[in-house]
This record gives structure tokens, sequence and C-alpha cells, in this order.
């Protein structure tokens, strides 16, 4: 079995620490890869900490992977020794299906997580991008066009799609009014993509003390939401609105700033239920939504895109026992706008 080193969370309340493990030997259909750099998601946080009651220990987080292809087996056909590639936030999907769903394989049951999670074979534990290789099935791996640099596009594996799947699936383009609530790692991707398919972005903050990144990075306007007055000025604006926050807001008020027929849809996961009343839904023929990042095709359609319009996310590039470190300054939104590790540190 090939042995990798990383780090790894071995409870909820501990701090990450150095870790070596095997991992699953390769077989005639996966592609081994050497993990150059691994982006830190929230989501990691909240999994290393159990803080959605379903963490598995010992814990590898991790699924912003960007990579070197060094080994494919007999069977693999996409990929070759020395391709640039990419693995987001599962590696294997649909197996509890009859046929795999490629268009819809993120929302089928048997979806298997890169991390906090069992292989097929109910046994395995997944390990994720926080270490210095990882084999994954070729389905499940995805080519880095090779004009985006390796670090700043290892976000896009989560960050990038999640705001990708929403924006495509609810038609943002030209002529369309989208807004982006919260100016942090998904939320300074979707002002970039929206931006390059042609909508019109407005960024909904808290403040305005990233107006500057918001309106260089693409945006139209920039309003603050501790101004009441943004709510009356905006007042049935958008034609969709991508809530990336998880913090408590006045959801109805976010609802009165959508047109009719307006969807507003939901990215980031609040800790309390949403409370929404009804007639801000049935006013306006209103649509409150959620979206989870998107298919491994659909991935690959984002990459491709970026790699068009040289789309990448803004980092900041780390250590490996700068990790949490990191973590605490996620917590109170410390980085412009994505952490990013650099295994060579390791």
């Amino acid at each position: 079995m090939p042995i990798a080193k990383g780090y790894a969370a071995t409870d909820a309340s501990s701090p990450l620490t150095p870790f070596t493990f095997e991992r699953r030997a390769p077989n005639d259909d996966d592609v081994v890869i050497s993990i150059k750099y691994s982006g830190i998601c929230h989501s990691d946080i909240h999994q290393a900490r159990n803080e959605w009651g379903n963490s598995i220990y010992p814990m590898v987080p991790g699924h912003e992977i960007a990579g070197v292809v060094t080994e494919v087996g007999a069977k693999v056909t996409k990929f070759k020794v020395g391709d640039h590639v990419g693995v987001g936030c599962f590696v294997d999907s649909c197996t509890q299906c009859a046929t795999r769903d490629l268009d819809n394989e993120q929302y089928m049951p048997g979806l298997i997580g890169t991390y906090n999670a069992y292989e097929a074979d109910g046994t395995t534990p997944t390990y994720g991008g926080y270490s210095d290789s990882i084999v994954v099935k070729e389905g499940y791996v995805l080519s880095i066009p090779e004009n985006l640099p390796l670090d700043a596009a290892a976000p896009l594996l989560c960050a990038g799609i999640t705001l990708y799947s929403p924006l495509k699936h609810w038609n943002a383009g030209p002529g369309k009014k989208v807004a982006i609530v919260g100016m942090g790692g998904l939320g300074h991707m979707g002002v970039k993509l929206g931006a390059a398919m042609g909508a019109d972005i407005t960024v909904l903050s808290q403040s305005l003390s990233k107006k500057e990144d918001g309106l260089k990075l693409g945006a139209k306007t920039y309003y603050a939401t501790s101004d009441a007055e943004t709510f009356k000025t905006l007042a049935g604006s958008f034609d969709l609105i991508l809530c990336t926050v998880s913090a408590d807001i006045d959801w109805n008020a976010y609802l009165s700033l959508l047109k009719v027929d307006g969807a507003m849809v939901l990215l980031g996961v609040p800790e309390k239920p949403v409370p929404v009343h009804a007639f801000s839904l049935i006013g306006g023929r209103r649509t409150l939504a959620g979206s989870m990042i998107g298919s491994i095709k659909e991935t690959q359609d984002m990459l491709d895109f970026c790699g068009r319009h040289d789309i990448v996310s803004e980092i900041e590039t780390i250590s490996m026992d700068q990790v949490n470190e990191a973590y605490e300054r996620v917590l109170k939104s410390d980085v412009r706008y994505r952490f990013v590790i650099d295994m060579a540190t390791m």
C-alpha cells in the first residue's frame, strides 16, 4: 500500500497534527496524483470540528486539490503522467443507483466524499488533500487547463464550482442582474464568474471594506447591508441572488430585493432554520432555493470556462504547519480570499 504524509484532525477539539497513513493500492482505472496545493474550505473546519455531527477520525481534510499525475492504471485513457489535474468534493458517486447520473450525481444517493467518508466497500476511509498524494478513479479526476497556475486553481474545485453551478442553472448572463451576498472565498468567485458570463453583478456585504476589491474583480455596484437604505434602494432589483454566507440574516428583507420570478439561492449553511414569511415568496412568485457543488461533468465545464477567461481564485499561500492558524483566520474572515496550502512545505 502506498504511504502518504499529511495533517489530520484526531478529534473535534484538538489542532491538526502530522499524520502518516496508507493510501489504497491503485487499480487499473485509477490515477495517482502528487498533490501540489490544497485549498482550505470553511467546510473543512466544520467537519474537522464535528460541527455537522458526522465526523470520522482520524480525518485528513481537503477537497480543493491540484496536482500532477505520477502514475496511471492500465485502463486509464484520459490522463498521462505529468498532466495537471484536480480533485474536488467527491471521489465516487451514484453507488446506490442503477447507473451514474452524469448531470446530477452530486444529488444522487451514494455520493462518496473526498474525505470524511468511506469508499464503496464501506470500510476503506477516504482521506483528503492535506497530504502529499492521492489515488482517485479516472472518472473523478479533472483536467486543469495548462494556463491556470495550480495554486490559484485549487479553490476552483469547490469554491469555483459552488458558484458556477447556480449561475449556469439560473441562466446568469447578459441582461440578468445578479447579487452576490458575501465577499469571501465563495463570493469573490461568484463576482468573477458572473461577470465573465456577462451578468450585471452587485455585491451585498456587511460593510464596504472590500468594495475596491469587488469592483476590481468585476462587480458593477457594491452595497453595505448594514445600511437599511440599501434594502429600500434595491427593492425589486435582481433576477438572482446567491447567498454565500452562513450567518443569520433577515431572509425576508433579502427576498424583497428580487424581481417577479426572481430566485434566491442558498450556498452557505446557516446553523438555524431559515425563517421566511409566505408573503415574501408569493407576492412576487419568487423562489428560495439551494445548490450544492456540481457534477464532475459540470466541474470540468467550469475549469474549461476558467481556462478560456483566465479566472482563478485570489489566494494566500501558506505552509502546512500554518493550517491551524489559518483555520482561526478563516473564522475571523481574515483572508483575501482563499488559503491554499503549499504541499512542498510539508
